[in-house]
Parts: structure tokens; sequence; C-alpha cells
């Protein structure tokens, strides 16, 4: 099993430095069981790019549905992700329900539909954001009603800011996941983002799911005092993606030519100070 969870760590740090460095924070017994969490998210948002069509993409996140329901034990041995998952879920005995949404909101990924309507855009989120902030808070003895209400705010504040930020990616391969009623809302077509149009129409939608990112970090932040501090490091990459949310406040924001980032440096300095004041 190393080898299974030194892969996940290389994994996540080439490719999800921020919830890389924010697992540096973890108790150092939950770490590589979250590593092996955000190692599958990272697989299963990765199938886009590496099926040459929507078909076999299907195909993938199938292959990880019959993972997560034990059917596919012979080739798991194979794949250190999907080894490092399966020994994560049945230390921790993590809902298999979740993840299994999670790839189920992954499907939209493969297609280039546009994302119906804002509540679509809430429920996205949710399976693919939220869920990892829920599960991980599960390992570290998360529970109740106000931290499930904590892990939501985080994942929708968390994935919203990361959709933001994928724009320019998303929309050079023919996809927008901004909710169609909001454009249409503020007379942005389509095609304008496909063609990395940047307009005060398209601008001002954006400025809204920014607010509403905003709005779940406020009740993140409400929420954080009454909860134990054990887990508290769970919460640290909405630091960073306040960040980047200043950064897109900026009056030169082009939301496809600006590059909404952090040094490493800044990551480190900005998460260490936040863990510091941790109460």
């Amino acid at each position: 099993m190393r080898r299974d969870w030194e892969h996940c760590e290389t994994l996540v740090r080439a490719a999800d430095k921020d919830r890389y460095l924010t697992a540096l924070f973890l108790p150092a017994e939950i770490r590589p069981h979250a590593l092996a969490l955000f190692a599958f998210n990272i697989e299963a948002s990765a199938i886009r790019e590496r099926a040459r069509e929507p078909l076999a993409g299907e195909v993938r996140l199938q292959w990880w549905r019959d993972v997560l329901a034990d059917n596919a034990a012979g080739s798991i041995a194979g794949n250190p992700v999907a080894a490092a998952l399966a020994a994560t879920i049945d230390r921790y005995r993590l809902p298999v329900t979740t993840l299994e949404r999670l790839i189920e909101a992954r499907e939209f990924d493969l297609y280039d539909d546009p994302m119906p309507s804002t509540a679509a855009f809430d429920a996205y989120v949710r399976l693919t954001s939220a869920s990892l902030f829920e599960l991980v808070g599960e390992m570290i003895g998360g529970q109740g009603a106000s931290f499930a209400s904590a892990a939501s705010h985080a994942g929708m504040a968390y994935g919203i800011v990361g959709l933001l930020r994928a724009i320019p990616m998303h929309a050079s391969r023919g996809q927008i996941f901004v909710p169609a009623d909001l454009l249409s809302r503020h007379q942005v077509a389509r095609e304008s983002l496909l063609n990395g149009e940047t307009s005060l129409p398209l601008l001002n939608a954006l400025k809204e799911l920014r607010d509403k990112a905003r709005q779940h970090y406020k009740e993140l932040d409400r929420l954080l005092s009454s909860l134990p501090k054990a887990v508290q490091p769970i919460f640290l990459p909405l630091i960073l993606a306040d960040a980047y949310l200043a950064q897109m406040d900026r009056h030169d924001y082009d939301p496809f030519r600006t590059r909404v980032e952090l040094s490493q440096f800044k990551l480190q300095w900005k998460l260490w100070r936040a863990a510091r004041r941790a109460p």
C-alpha cells in the first residue's frame, strides 16, 4: 500500500496544489486518506481530457462505479488511486453513495451541454466540492448539524471559485459552467463565452457568482467558532478561495486573460498564518 499512498500524494501535489498544501495541516494519520480522496477527485475530473469521446468517458466513470461497488476487485491492484480509495472507504466506513453521486455529477463534464440553471449549478458544486469537505470531515470526527452545514457552505464557496478560475479552460474545450438562466438574465450570448469575449454584462453575471461564493463563505465563518478545534484544518482551503475572489474583484479583471493564482510562497504563508490563528 505504501506505493499507492505515495502515488496519490504525488498526483495531488502536481494537479491540485491548493488541496495538497492544506492537507499538510491535517493530522498525520488522516493525511494519506484525504489525499486518496483528492486523487480520486482528480481522476474523475480529468476523464473529459483523457477520453476522446463521451462514450469512452462514460466507460471510465462506470469503472469507478464498479470500484465502489467492489465489482472491479481484480483491477484495483493495478490502479494505486483505486486501491488507496478502497482502503480509505474501508477504514473510515465512508458512505459510498456520496462518491457515487460525485461520479454521477461528473457525467456533465463529458458533454458540451450548457449548465441549464442556477439550481443545476448549485447541485453540481455541492456534489463535486462540498462532498469532499464532508468526507474528510467524517474521517476527522466532524459530526452534527453544525458541521454538516459548515462543510456544505465551505464546499459551495470553494467549488464556485474553482469553476470561475476554470472559465478559460472550459471555454477552450467548448464548455460553459456559468448557468444559462444567469447568462440570459444578463443578456450574455453563450457563443461569446466560447469565443473568449469579455463584456460588462458577462462581468456582472460573474460578480453574482462571486457574491454567492462570498455569502457561503460568510455563513461558514459564522459557524466556525462553534466547531471543535480538531476539524478546523478542513476549512483552510477557504483562505485561498477568499484570496482568489479578491483578485477577481479588481477593476482590470478579465475572466479569460487574468491569471487568478497565488505564488507558492503566498499560498504557504496564508495557510500558515490562518492555521496559527485558528481557535
